[in-house]
């Protein structure tokens, strides 16, 4: 078997294929040129989006040309989704979005060397297609009783779907034959539930060019429970800081659950595959040490978010937990922990609020009465100092960077709040 096909494989990163055997043989006969799209429906790519990344990295790591495709056409319209008609966002907000994506996307990549990844952009060809040329030389190949066949399409069919929507598989087609065309590109690689479009553009190259090419699909990465990974309770895992922080990415990761972690781990790391086992094997003899947790929040973070922003992640969690000394935490840190912690924000006067309300507004008790009793107790922290005194105020030196507040009951309950003057 091809190498890099071996190395998919064992990753558990391959889902379909066109023809595995054959791909491997296209793979072996030298460099080819592969690419994937991001549709800019958000202003950052997600997880799901990160899986796709590392099997153009592995790709580009066997020598082959990775080409990263940002839909700034595609994005206009919007892939059909089970849930209903897609809102189509201003053609000004989603060109921000491409640009924001691209920087992604190449802090994700090679794009120096001998083979450099390359990023383009779908609406530099789209746009130039009048409608009755697109109409003539892609829609001809399409038939229509197969479009409906489509699971999604099929889905829609009696809540409705719109003509735009409908069409979204012709532009995406549209972008590799274009891309073959141009660049040589022989293979897509996409998620599985992109295989429809995927195939679907392997069809118009064989249709209208008579050339053979491939296509490849990752499986859908899930919880122990079958629901979407990536996910957290408030929303998207992102791979933008400003709307994940390194913290809260890092912290995602470390709670990985043990029965998939080392499943993740094999797609998100890099580490080789004797390493790969070795940690398995710890995890499986000691799970409560958490080794694959560690190493699979430290590779992914290192690898979106830079070793720099990996460390501060590490030292804001042990600073938490009274490891470290919080004091020492940058703001931006503190900020995104109080984030992540829902910290509410407390306005106060000259005077600041009393502990037991600070520990009570923090949610680490449920009643000012609780929080008189953690402190009888022994067991409520400000900033990771313990409170002896129920009557106890905050001071001005208790304010984290002027304005945070952590606070902590027992060993693991952590809260904080942010104090407005």
């Amino acid at each position: 078997m091809n190498a890099v096909i071996d190395e998919l494989s064992w990753r558990g990163l391959i889902a379909h294929s066109t023809d595995l055997d054959a791909l491997g043989a296209h793979l072996d006969e030298g460099p080819i040129s592969s690419y994937v799209g991001f549709d800019p429906t958000a202003p950052s790519i997600h997880m799901g989006n990160l899986v796709q990344v590392m099997v153009q990295r592995a790709l580009q790591r066997a020598g082959h040309r990775p080409i990263l495709l940002v839909g700034g056409s595609t994005g206009l319209i919007g892939d059909p989704k089970q849930a209903g008609e897609r809102v189509m966002n201003d053609v000004d907000v989603v060109a921000g979005w491409v640009e924001r994506i691209r920087s992604q996307v190449g802090r994700l990549i090679d794009l120096e060397g001998p083979n450099a990844a390359r990023l383009v952009n779908n609406l530099d060809w789209t746009a130039e297609i009048s409608a009755l040329d697109f109409l003539r030389d892609i829609g001809k190949h399409f038939s229509v009783n197969r479009m409906l066949d489509r699971e999604v399409v099929k889905s829609r069919l009696e809540s409705g779907i719109s003509y735009t929507e409908f069409s979204y598989v012709l532009l995406q087609s549209l972008d590799y034959r274009e891309l073959y065309r141009r660049h040589g590109v022989t293979l897509q690689t996409g998620g599985s539930d992109q295989w429809g479009n995927i195939t679907a553009g392997v069809d118009l190259i064989r249709r209208s060019e008579g050339a053979h090419v491939h296509a490849l699909a990752t499986p859908l990465l899930t919880k122990a429970d079958g629901t979407k990974f990536g996910k957290t309770e408030s929303g998207t895992v992102w791979l933008d800081p400003a709307m994940t922080s390194p913290y809260a990415f890092h912290q995602y990761f470390l709670n990985a659950e043990d029965a998939m972690v080392v499943s993740y781990l094999k797609v998100f790391s890099e580490r080789p595959r004797e390493e790969i086992e070795d940690i398995a094997a710890q995890q499986a003899e000691k799970p409560f040490l958490r080794v694959a947790q560690r190493a699979l929040a430290d590779d992914i973070t290192d690898l979106v978010h830079g070793e720099e922003q990996r460390r501060a992640a590490q030292a804001a969690a042990d600073a938490l937990f009274g490891r470290s000394e919080l004091r020492d935490l940058a703001p931006d840190v503190l900020a995104a922990v109080s984030t992540e912690l829902k910290a509410p924000v407390v306005t106060a006067g000259e005077e600041l609020p009393l502990v037991v309300d600070v520990l009570t507004e923090s949610g680490v008790v449920a009643s000012k009465s609780a929080a008189r009793r953690a402190i009888a107790e022994g067991g409520a922290y400000v900033n990771n100092d313990k409170v002896t005194d129920v009557d106890a105020t905050l001071q001005a030196e208790d304010l984290l960077h002027g304005r945070y507040v952590v606070t902590r009951r027992g060993k693991k309950t952590v809260g904080a709040v942010v104090v407005e003057r």
